[in-house]
């Protein structure tokens, strides 16, 4: 069965930051993972579930569906630029490798000078690092081309929580607190449920319901600040996520940042303008994907993104506040999709975007 390919395009933006692994032994991004291949169960029913295992609909039989699957390449492109020529400049890019819904089937480098690839210190994401020198115009140009098969997160399509990981995935950081007050804001406590994947449908709701997807111009929206984005009341996705991992961490439920690139779901070729973002969190010892903010934007699919993921999408990294190698001199990185980029030390966030997609 043939899969779709992906394609970027040019535009200039600000820096953010975010990485991820890939699944080997150790690694956080995937652990233990056992594939039922092509067969889940409605999206719908999950919330139901008390075991792990997927419910039964009113008949007695498994409501199931075949998981999606897409082929395609994506060319992860652009320029550092507005840099004065002939300054030298450091720069890391998040590569993005084989996890639990993807497999990296090829991939093609290429960038001014040598590189190396090395582990970020605090959740094993794949970072390229190269150092060069901006030209005449004040840019650094980069390239990476991927091949890869990307299948549909479906209930049964299980991936398992290595509990060693508890401590990283509880923890706060900067943008991410596990203050009370913030749960305290969307939910009575009484009303939680005792069953974990029923209360994290609440926890869902109550941000879907809580939170408006809406990016202002010279907002500060994007930054991943759940006290922010619960006191706002909108933001983009790494908004909504950071709230719903906040308060999913407040209950030391483990809960994950991941962040890559969305894929229009029309087959073909085309450009991607910017990144999207996404959260797993654990119950039943099984890590559950949402996507609150596509669900806000279409709520026919409210169901549906609690407990799935489309296969139109490609991911990079994971987790926040990360420690680059070489170490970076800018202080942590809030997350990795972009390019980071110093220049004496300094971030320097101006690029141009040339993201594409192509299907195969």
């Amino acid at each position: 069965m043939k899969l779709p390919t992906l394609l970027l395009i040019g535009a200039t933006c600000t820096l953010f930051a975010g990485c991820q692994d890939e699944p080997t032994s150790g690694d956080p991004y995937t652990q233990n993972v056992s594939t039922a291949n092509s067969i889940g169960t409605e999206p719908a029913n999950l919330a139901s579930d008390t075991d792990g295992t997927c419910d039964t609909d009113s008949t007695g039989d498994s409501t199931s569906i075949a998981a999606q699957s897409r082929h395609f390449t994506f060319t992860y492109a652009g320029a550092l630029t507005d840099i004065k020529p002939g300054a030298k400049v450091s720069i890391w890019l998040p590569i993005a490798t084989d996890t639990h819904e993807q497999k990296i089937l090829n991939k093609q480098i290429d960038v001014p000078g040598e590189y190396e690839i090395n582990r970020e210190l605090r959740f094993g994401n794949h970072v390229l690092y190269f150092q060069a020198t901006a030209t005449e115009q004040g840019e650094v140009p980069f390239k990476i081309s991927y091949e890869l098969e990307r299948q549909e997160h479906l209930p049964a399509l299980t991936e398992y929580f290595n509990e060693s990981q508890t401590e990283l995935f509880i923890s706060a950081s900067r943008f991410v607190p596990t203050s009370a007050n913030l749960l305290d804001q969307l939910i009575d406590r009484k009303e939680l449920d005792q069953n974990i994947l029923r209360r994290g449908r609440q926890l869902y709701d109550s941000i879907n319901t809580h939170m408006k997807y809406d990016k202002p111009a010279g907002g500060l929206w994007g930054r991943g600040d759940s006290a922010w984005a619960c006191d706002s009341q909108h933001g983009n996705c790494t908004d909504f996520h950071s709230l719903f991992i906040s308060i999913c961490r407040e209950q030391n439920i483990p809960a994950r940042f991941e962040i890559g690139f969305p894929i229009s779901s029309e087959r073909g070729t085309g450009t991607v303008s910017g990144y999207h973002c996404w959260a797993k969190f654990v119950a039943n010892k099984k890590w559950i994907p949402v996507d609150i903010s596509e669900a806000d934007k279409d709520p026919s699919k409210t169901d549906y993104y609690f407990g799935s993921l489309t296969e139109n999408r490609i991911a990079f990294t994971i987790g926040r506040d990360l420690e680059l190698v070489p170490q970076q001199q800018a202080g942590p990185v809030n997350f990795l999709v972009y390019p980071y980029a110093e220049v004496d030390g300094k971030q320097h966030s101006s690029f141009r975007k040339g993201f594409k997609y192509s299907d195969l």
